[in-house]
């Protein structure tokens, strides 16, 4: 099963993944081939062929049909993908699919600006859900620290599982996972042209059952996929280019459940919010300045708001607090951002980072 970026200027390998998923996301697949440094968008007929190739000369490596391959790309965009370093790199990468360093040699492998790999694993028992006696994983591995933001960011993910799933039901259990995680995430609220996740199911745990939508394995799997997809966007996020703090943004009270994305999101993308965090500023002005212009419906009167626990306004008024004891909770790796609105019942959660100098060096470099 797989989901792809939505925007529009979308790059080769997400295309022809497409195309091998029959245009519904979801189908069979016996390999996934990603590369990094070129992203293989805006390249036209030429593109989509380099993309279709690489597949081909995957499939002749593994012994499957080119269509069974999957592929994903990460890099600049406009430059033409020289096939020379698959005809002589996925031979060589082949053997090392069963050596148990292969998967973080992979998640190392497919990074660009990451500062490090991002791995991640799951297990649940299958005790008492129909399947005793056998233990069931989720694995996976993802990329991105820039150009994040839904949907889904500039990223690449890749999750296996021994799990029992027919295609269409693994796809339902990946949409759900990656609303809750992956669409989530911003860095700074530019969507990528390559952003794919990948999630592949062996069903070698149980090689002889199906487990159904809806059945109580099939909700420790959601669970487990939704617990593993939210640990990698989460490092994403702490990841993020020049980033010195992960920030978690929580919208409690809102009037509907996209009215709490939309406030949460435009606290998170706020660059003044953002630079606040990185001066270690408890600036609560600026997350209500971002709140009251989100599109989020509610009376600044009955809005609260919190940093790092710490009460800084009330009834949409100021809050007399401890501007040492602010310092002293900036120094936490994980600096979280909380508003009520009092407007209804709804609530969200989303990750992001602080903007530092690095974010503009970064960025201002990629390329040349």
């Amino acid at each position: 099963a797989a989901v792809f970026t939505q925007n529009v200027f979308c790059a080769a390998p997400v295309t022809v993944s497409r195309e091998h998923l029959e245009d519904c996301g979801y189908g069979i697949a016996q390999a996934v081939v990603v590369n990094s440094g070129n992203a293989n968008a805006a390249t036209g007929e030429r593109g989509l062929a380099a993309a279709r190739e690489t597949a081909a000369i995957a499939s002749d490596v593994l012994g499957c049909a080119p269509t069974e391959v999957l592929v994903a790309s990460t890099g600049v965009i406009g430059e033409h993908l020289p096939l020379e370093p698959f005809a002589t790199g996925i031979p060589l990468a082949a053997p090392e699919l069963s050596v148990a360093s292969g998967g973080a040699n992979a998640a190392r492998a497919i990074m660009t600006t990451d500062t490090r790999p991002k791995e991640a694993a799951v297990t649940f028992s299958g005790d008492g859900i129909g399947y005793d006696g056998c233990t069931f994983t989720v694995g996976g591995m993802a990329k991105g620290s820039g150009m994040i933001m839904p949907n889904m960011a500039t990223m690449i993910a890749v999750i296996t599982t021994d799990a029992p799933l027919a295609p269409e039901v693994l796809h339902s259990a990946l949409v759900h996972s990656v609303n809750q995680s992956f669409n989530k995430v911003t860095v700074d609220s530019d969507t990528s042209t390559n952003d794919t996740c990948f999630l592949l199911a062996s069903g070698k745990a149980a090689p002889d059952a199906r487990i159904a939508e809806g059945s109580l394995a099939y909700e420790e799997f959601q669970a487990a996929l939704d617990a593993l997809t939210q640990m990698l966007a989460r490092e994403m996020a702490r990841d993020g280019e020049g980033a010195t703090k992960l920030v978690t943004g929580k919208i409690t009270a809102a009037a509907n459940d996209e009215e709490a994305d939309l406030a949460a999101r435009t606290v998170a993308n706020s660059p003044l919010v953002k630079t606040a965090v990185f001066g270690h500023d408890a600036n609560w002005g600026r997350i209500a300045g971002a709140l009251g212009r989100s599109g989020a419906h509610f009376e600044q009167q009955d809005v609260s708001i919190d940093i790092m626990g710490i009460p800084v306004c009330r009834d949409g008024l100021t809050v007399e607090f401890s501007e040492e004891e602010a310092l002293k909770r900036f120094e936490e790796p994980e600096i979280v951002l909380e508003a009520d609105l009092g407007a209804g019942t709804s609530s969200t959660t989303i990750w992001t980072c602080d903007f530092s100098y690095d974010y503009v060096r970064i960025n201002g470099d990629y390329r040349t």
